[in-house]
This record gives C-alpha cells, structure tokens and sequence, in this order.
C-alpha cells in the first residue's frame, strides 16, 4: 500500500494538469508585459522568458518543503506556490543585474494594499519590493529574486521573477545539474562547497573580462567602427568553429579545417541582417549567440541528407547557374553539406529560402561591384548592362569549373572582384565603343576566365589555349603573344593540361 503523501502528490499534480494551458498562456502574458516594460532600457541585451513549473519539479518540492503538512487539499498547495510560474530576466553581465532591478523599482512605483508595487499599465501584475535584494541563497550566493502576484479573472498567480546574467544563467544550470540532480554530492561537503566557490568566482574574473571586451567594443574613441564589426565576426566565427569542431570529432571521429566556412557564414549573417551600424552589430551579434547556445546543448548529424521543403528557384542566370551547380552537391561533397547544414541551424526557418537568400548574398557580392558603374561612362544602359551580364557569366561559369567551395570564401571573392576591378579599368581605358568591344568580347572573357581559374590554381586543357592563341594570331586584336610562350612551344603538344596561371602569362593584353 502506497504511502498517502504521495496520494497527495499525484493529486497535486492532476490539479496542477488540469489549469496547465491556462497557466502555459498566462506564462506568456507575464512574460509578454514585462519584455515590453523594459524595452526603453533594452539595447538587445535583456530577454525574457517564463515556465510554468513542472510535474516533477513540483513533486520534489512538496517532499522537501513538507507541503503535504502545511496544506489541506491540492488546490492550497497550487495557489500557495511562490514560484508557480518564473519569469526570467536574462542580461549580459553581473552588474546588469542590479541596474535592471533599479528600473524595475522606478517602473513599479505605486503601493498596492497588499504591500506589493504595480505599473500604471496594470495593476493585477505586483512585484513585491520592499524585501533585501540580492538576496543570500542557502549555498551563500547572491540572486535577485523577486516574489510577485498575478490577479486574472479566474485566480490570483503567485510568480517569481529572477534577473539573472550570463555567467549566473550557466551557474545555475551548472549547480542544478551537478548538486541537486546527483545524490552522491551533498552540498555540505567542505571540499565540495570550496571547489564550488572557486567555479564561481571564476565565472565573475569571466564576467568581468566580457565587459572589458565589451566596453571596449563600444566605446567610441577606442578604435575604428569598421575594425571593431570586423573583431565581433572574428569572434563568432571562432566561435562557431569551436562548437562544431567538438560535435564533429564527438559524431565522425575526425575534424576537417573549415574555419573559413565559418568566416563566410558569419560575413553572410551581418550582412543579411542589414546590421549597418554598430548597435545593430551588437542585435545581430547577441541574437546569434542566442542562437549558437541552443546549438552548443543539441546533437548534430553530420552524416544526414539536408533536404529542402520546396523546390528552390532563382531569377537570374548567375544564380541559376551557381545555386543548382551546389544543390548537386550538397549531399555529396562534405564541405558543401557542413556549410548549409551550419547556416541552416543558425538561420531558423526555411532552408528552400535561406538557400536562396545566400546565393543572393553571394551574386550581389560580384553584381555590386563598384567598378560596374564605370561602364556607363563609355557605353549606354542597354551596353552596359549586356557587359555586366556577360562578366557574371564568365564568374558562373568559372565557378562551375573550379567546383570548389572555396569559391565562394570571402578573400577569394575579393580577389575575383579586384580581378573584375582591374579588367574594367583597362576596357574602359582601351575601348570606346560597344562595336569595339563586340569584336575582342569571347577573347578577353576567355582571357577573364583564365585569370579567375589561375586563383584557384586550376589546370586547363592545352587545347583550349592553342585555340585561344589561334585565334588571336589571326585576328586583328590588340593582344600579343608573350614571348613565354617559347618556354612552352615544344610541351603543349605533349601535354594534355597546362596550370592556369601559365597560360595567363601567355598573353599581353593592350585591348
């Protein structure tokens, strides 16, 4: 026969069951109202979250507070729950934690007669104020911790709310999981209760070292606006680095180097987000780091498909070229397949639309190229806009040959682009009309494309540069045949490719 305590538990529990959805949708309201209360003293470090508390959560609390003592019935236990319902208030460091509480003393500044304070807003929400914060927790540390009450149409709530930063936030998981989740320790274990301590004035040297970083990112004089973006993408890659370096060796036994995956994610997020501005660098930075501690706490298959919920479509040829040129291999190459399976887990959402969106991001980094806009100096719209389209499909087109995911690596972009840079320069100096550049138009893109594979130290069929150097003995260009090609006159017919940057030195290009 069962003892009755846990009678009274299991009703407890029905009766905490039975209100469930309706306590899950006030946890929401609460959590709702006081995100947009401190939203005027949120620069995207302060978030808020609730629960409601759990079945078994509660069933370790009635034993160790004797509640089937104090209370008579089930109902009495919910509706005398402190902590009913928790509302979080996350912020980034220690000293956050008593500025948040000194707003909300301003916020809820009119006495209840129950004694709690309220906001004009609404006066059923109350914290209760008047108590010593921090207060001192049974294992001597400090916790804002903050009694409240919730009157609605059906009942009254009790809530707690807690302002907790960083460092505390994985403190408290860190002790929850170790102490109070194994029996073996006891936290009144000297040795235990020292070592404790030391983990935790380590994590406030941390804390404090984060602000160091952090102060030093915003202030103003300390360095310039575009160096301190470039040190926070520095970061996250790093950081994104590290989380899957770990869960990569822990799934395949191994770690492959895609450090400069992680440089291009990180480029591609800041750029999506339209973070133009230091504040909105720091958004995007915190909102990524949200994202990244999800991540670090899941497991990852890196040995699965990634699949698509539509079909993907693009609305160019560049893109069309590029984007189903990866698709065919995203499931059979494996760098190609970390990187979407990394951007897709940081990116929530659609992966058909986030794939999209990233070969825009990739288009636009060659389609933005500023040395575009010198051609309407020369030719018209209409002109222009044809050369333009021919140099992207010669990058497409190169892409496809190169068949590599460094292509898309944000130093070799940049290379491709002052390569592009260069190549206008010179046509816009040599050329004067569309008619001009129609006759030497497949000779320079080919010429182009040469130079685009000889970054990624490509080799090319020999015939290939035969033919070029054909057609450019028997034509009437202003491209001359350099005098390296002696050096290789007698090898092209016994070979059968030729490294890319030794053809290139083949030609003298004057156009």
């Amino acid at each position: 026969m069962e003892l009755e305590i846990f009678d009274f538990i299991e009703e407890v529990i029905k009766s905490l069951e039975k209100v469930n959805d309706e306590l899950q949708d006030e946890a929401k309201d609460l959590e709702t109202y006081f995100q947009q209360l401190l939203e005027s003293s949120n620069d995207g470090g302060i978030k808020v979250s609730s629960r409601v508390k759990s079945p078994d959560s509660l069933r370790e609390k009635i034993i160790r507070n004797d509640y089937y003592k104090k209370y008579e019935s089930s109902e009495e236990v919910i509706s005398n729950l402190s902590d009913l319902i928790g509302i979080r208030v996350e912020c980034r460091f220690i000293e956050d934690e008593m500025k948040i509480y000194k707003v909300l003393k301003k916020l809820f500044n009119k006495r209840n007669a129950d004694g709690y304070y309220y906001n004009a807003l609404n006066e059923n929400i109350r914290l209760e104020l008047t108590s010593k914060q921090p207060q001192e927790q049974k294992n001597g540390f400090e916790i804002y911790r903050i009694d409240g009450v919730y009157e609605t149409n059906y009942r009254k709530i009790r809530f707690e709310l807690q302002i907790k930063s960083l460092v505390n936030i994985f403190w408290g998981e860190l002790e929850h999981n170790i102490i109070y989740k194994n029996n073996n320790y006891r936290i009144a274990d000297g040795f235990l209760k020292e070592l404790m301590g030391s983990i935790k004035k380590n994590l406030a040297m941390i804390d404090n070292q984060l602000l160091i970083i952090y102060n030093q990112f915003n202030s103003q004089n300390s360095m310039d606006p575009m160096m301190r973006k470039s040190q926070l993408e520095v970061l996250l890659s790093k950081i994104i680095y590290d989380i899957y370096s770990t869960k990569m060796k822990n799934s395949i036994g191994f770690i492959v180097d895609f450090k400069k995956s992680c440089d291009t994610i990180m480029k591609y997020i800041f750029r999506s987000s339209n973070a133009e501005n230091l504040e909105d660098y720091n958004k995007t930075l915190l909102k990524t780091m949200d994202r990244l501690n999800h991540i670090s706490k899941n497991d990852v298959d890196f040995k699965s498909e990634i699949e698509f919920e539509r079909d993907v479509h693009f609305h160019d040829d560049f893109s069309n070229i590029i984007g189903h040129a990866i698709l065919n291999s995203i499931n059979n190459e494996f760098q190609w397949n970390l990187f979407f399976r990394i951007l897709f887990e940081i990116e929530l959402g659609n992966n058909a639309e986030d794939f999209e969106t990233f070969i825009n991001f990739i288009r636009d980094r060659f389609y933005e190229n500023n040395s575009f806009s010198r051609l309407k100096s020369i030719f018209n719209e209409e002109e222009s806009e044809s050369i333009k389209n021919d140099i992207m499909h010669t990058m497409a087109n190169s892409f496809k040959t190169v068949d590599s995911i460094e292509f898309i690596y944000y130093d070799k972009i940049e290379e491709m682009n002052d390569i592009i840079t260069s190549f206008i320069d010179l046509m816009c100096e040599k050329i004067s009309t569309y008619k001009e550049w129609e006759k030497i138009r497949d000779i320079v893109l080919n010429l182009l494309y040469f130079k685009i594979l000889s970054i990624f130290h490509c080799k090319i069929e020999t015939y290939k540069v035969k033919e070029l150097i054909q057609t450019v003995k028997d034509g009437d260009y202003k491209i001359k045949i350099s005098k390296s090609i002696f050096k290789y006159i007698d090898k092209l017919d016994d070979m059968d490719s030729i490294k890319v940057e030794d053809a290139v030195k083949l030609f003298e290009i004057e156009i």
